[in-house]
């Protein structure tokens, strides 16, 4: 420390700031985000061509489809929220890192969740649950490592030289404290083993636990810690002051407070209560107007520099970013409304809408960011810009190709399905119908999305290139005065006091969130005592346990929901609409959230054995057109019998009710019942009695048991898929 004094007393003080930990960041950024999009691609295209699948267990879409968004959403924008955090908070509070330790133990630790997950969910090993598939003990590694990123956070405030918090900082608390809140309570469950556990939640409680989970997993990991981002990287990148500060402080608490509420959108028509359902369409409309006070504050911050947006590739992707995230933030609140929502959801849309805020506005955002960063942690200048120039279109084109194939095939996926004819018939009874009259557009999406991954190859050559170039790292030193904690601004705003405070500015931010948490979550996890019980519906035998497991393995539930809204058409296809009381012994719940299938809530008992033995061994000779894997696995790999009795054991630890001599003869139910299946199979085809041993024994037997407990079986029109 320097001897010199600050004529108030303060301290001017020595200090460097810890780049090298920033610099890793970013390269994981670039890495994995390079995996991420390759993983994207590979996806697409198998959605275009199932051959594309090679047959494989662990290269199925089923499989790799979480890979990819656990991918995109963890490691790639995770990587990149880390390396812009930790370089931004040491300026802003003039205070090097708490912890070198702490630092070095959150980035190998955030690394080896990827290659967790990476190796994880290609093999199956997934809780079934949307962007939170992880199994039980990586997640214990998440909550490890997150509160280790906390501290470290939380230490660099306490050590800072600035009294008052800047606006990014105001959202990068509300985001370490959201989502350590959303990723304990979505991920709580009881392990089988150390591969397998099963939800604490059922049915409609853990539909809306996911989704107000999955929901806020795109708001607190995806939005605020960028919007963060961008109220520091923007006025760095232009030279300029945030346009407005009172804008930034109704922007911050009333998207904090909005955002949580929003999650029972994704669930709207289902048999979720329908004062959660329009409270969280209120919510979600009444998102834009703080979303957009947002992309206001941000673009009008550029205001004065827009001729440099053209030149400069920090400022031209961040401003396209911007344009982006106020697309998808108007989209969002409209699919959010009813009659939207009811042709939109399980449609292709959803994804065109999703992609739009990760490319458009996470990539984008994160490609400015990088180029900043790299420029100044490397002290280099842009090796290319004519490169970043080809990059930006590249990525622009390939965005808007994907976006439009996406509502494209989503509005044709609405139209087609609803549509009924004067008699009260549907115009498109065959499922499959609309799958080929889409098949196109996912050709388009594949090539857009292709145009997006080059831009992004594009990006790691000029990055790779620019810090090749550098003329030398070093650590600077800076001077500052040390914070006094007895001076208080007289004058000073009462948000510029609590901005000095940044305890309670966290403590403040936690009663935000969790006062639509609260309101919306617990009278939903306890209205399981009010569900009117139905003693038709039975728990899943042990068999049809064991293949419902396999079921949630493969990732079925990402392309066939299992709940009938209660719509003309989609009763007049399916059967009768669902109700809350089918699924209190779902853990998890298997409702889904996109439709490249028909729903499956009902098809219990539709078709044979013999139909769904074929399906799974060769779906296109079945359902000409069809562009569902095969999975030839299932006919080799063995039912695991002896896994029977934990598994029916920890599911009556969460209430359902099976006797102890049911648990205690599970295994020989198990087998007598795939007896029985395998027979009727060699009935009416030449099957080996050796299959009663077979994965895919026990998967048919779940599927025949979807729906029939309460739906009435009717004949199909037609053998669709």
């Amino acid at each position: 420390m320097s001897a010199n004094v600050h004529p108030l007393g303060r301290k001017l003080e020595t200090f460097s700031y810890d780049d090298k930990i920033v610099r890793y960041f970013v390269i994981a950024t670039v890495i994995w985000g390079a995996v991420a999009m390759l993983l994207g691609i590979t996806i697409a295209f198998q959605m275009a061509e199932y051959r594309l699948n090679l047959g494989l267990p662990w290269t199925t879409f089923g499989r790799l489809r979480p890979l990819h968004t656990n991918a995109a959403i963890f490691a790639f924008c995770g990587n990149a929220i880390f390396a812009g955090i930790y370089y931004s908070t040491q300026r802003l509070l003039k205070a090097r890192l708490y912890n070198d330790f702490l630092s070095k133990v959150h980035f190998w630790g955030w690394q080896l969740i990827i290659v967790l997950a990476a190796i994880t969910l290609p093999l199956g090993l997934t809780s079934g649950k949307e962007y939170a598939e992880l199994e039980w003990p990586i997640d214990i590694l998440i909550t490890v490592i997150w509160v280790a990123f906390a501290v470290n956070f939380f230490g660099t405030i306490i050590k800072r030289r600035e009294r008052h918090i800047y606006v990014a900082i105001w959202f990068y608390i509300a985001t370490i404290v959201t989502v350590a809140v959303l990723h304990i309570v979505n991920s709580l469950a009881i392990p089988v083993s150390i591969t397998k556990s099963y939800s604490m939640y059922s049915g409609v409680q853990d539909a809306l636990v996911q989704w107000w989970y999955g929901h806020n997993a795109v708001a607190f990991f995806l939005t605020t810690p960028f919007l963060g981002l961008m109220y520091y990287f923007i006025p760095k990148a232009a030279n300029r002051p945030v346009y407005s500060y009172r804008l930034s402080i109704i922007h911050f608490w009333s998207l904090v407070f909005i955002y949580i509420w929003a999650g029972p959108h994704h669930l709207l028509y289902s048999t979720l209560p329908e004062w959660a359902q329009t409270l969280g369409m209120a919510f979600s409309v009444a998102l834009w107007m703080p979303s957009w006070g947002g992309m206001i504050n941000g673009l009008m911050t550029l205001r004065g520099v827009w001729h440099k947006v053209r030149t400069e590739p920090t400022l031209r992707f961040m401003a396209t970013a911007l344009t982006f995230y106020g697309m998808s933030t108007f989209e969002g609140p409209l699919l959010s409304i009813k009659s939207v929502n009811a042709i939109a959801h399980f449609t292709d849309w959803i994804p065109g809408h999703v992609h739009s805020g990760t490319i458009g506005w996470n990539y984008m955002i994160t490609a400015g960011i990088l180029y900043y960063l790299v420029s100044k942690l490397w002290n280099a200048e842009i090796y290319s810009k004519k490169i970043a120039n080809i990059q930006f279109w590249a990525a622009t084109i390939g965005l808007v190709l994907y976006i439009i194939s996406m509502w494209v095939a989503g509005i044709t996926q609405s139209l087609m399905w609803r549509a009924i004819d004067e008699t009260g018939k549907l115009v498109y009874p065959n499922f499959i119908e609309t799958v080929v009259r889409i098949v196109p557009m996912y050709w388009v999406r594949a090539i857009g999305g292709t145009l997006v991954f080059l831009s992004f190859l594009l990006m790691a050559y000029n990055l790779y290139k620019t810090a090749k170039n550098g003329k030398g790292v070093t650590d600077e030193t800076f001077e500052a005065y040390a914070l006094d904690e007895s001076s208080v601004e007289k004058d000073a705003s009462q948000h510029r006091k609590l901005e000095g405070m940044p305890t309670l500015f966290a403590v403040l931010s936690l009663i935000a969130i969790l006062i639509g948490s609260a309101i919306e979550i617990v009278p939903s996890i306890l209205s399981h005592q009010y569900i009117e019980k139905m003693d038709e519906v039975r728990p899943y035998s042990s068999l049809e346990l064991i293949g419902r497991d396999v079921y949630v393995r493969e990732g079925c539930y990402l392309c066939h929901s299992q709940t009938v809204r209660p719509m003309a058409h989609e009763v007049l296809r399916y059967g009768k609409a669902s109700e809350a009381a089918e699924f209190v012994y779902d853990h998890p719940f298997q409702w889904g959230s996109k439709r490249t299938g028909p729903d499956l809530a009902r098809v219990g008992g539709k078709y044979s054995n013999l139909w769904h033995y074929r399906h799974f061994a060769k779906p296109q000779e079945v359902t000409a057109g069809s562009i569902m894997p095969r999975y030839s696995w299932l006919f080799e790999n063995k039912i695991d019998f002896n896994s029977i009795p934990k598994k029916m054991s920890v599911m009556k630890m969460l209430g359902v009710p099976y006797s102890k001599e049911e648990i205690d003869s599970g295994i020989k139910d198990a087998k007598l019942q795939a007896q029985e299946i395998t027979e009727d199979l060699s009935k009416t085809g030449s099957i080996s009695p050796e299959m009663q041993n077979k994965e895919v024994i026990a998967l048919i037997a779940y599927i025949q048991r979807i729906g029939i407990d309460y739906g009435s079986i009717e004949e199909p029109l037609e053998e669709d898929e």
